[in-house]
């Protein structure tokens, strides 16, 4: 629920939630809540950093495709907003300096439009 359109309601005290379990090292709660969330009635920005922030969480429990969904699903609403932030861009980074090997093209084109290799 969007409360006449101000982004604040029962979805953004979840998002919330989510973010301070990350911001907190408590990463499980952020994975398993995060994903459950529609964040579809709420506005683009608002979309785009709970999907950031849903990333990190899952790629702390090395769930990398799942994160990358994520980040490319956020980049689709919001490329201008995923490209200049640093929660978006740390993660990829990490991503393809841990492969084994070449990563995904979608993860190496991901890399390459967010100036991290």
């Amino acid at each position: 629920m969007n409360h006449m359109w101000t982004a604040f309601g029962p979805t953004n005290v979840d998002i919330h939630r989510v973010a301070s379990a990350g911001e907190l090292g408590d990463m499980q709660v952020a994975a398993d809540l995060g994903p459950r969330i529609d964040t579809s009635s709420l506005p683009t920005e608002r979309r785009t950093r709970h999907n950031i922030e849903v990333a990190r969480a899952l790629s702390a429990h090395n769930r990398v495709d799942d994160a990358l969904g994520m980040i490319l699903e956020a980049e689709f609403w919001a490329p201008e907003q995923l490209r200049s932030h640093h929660l978006a861009r740390e993660p990829v980074l990490t991503w393809v300096r841990n492969q084994r090997g070449r990563p995904s093209r979608a993860m190496a084109d991901l890399a390459d439009r967010l100036h991290v290799v």
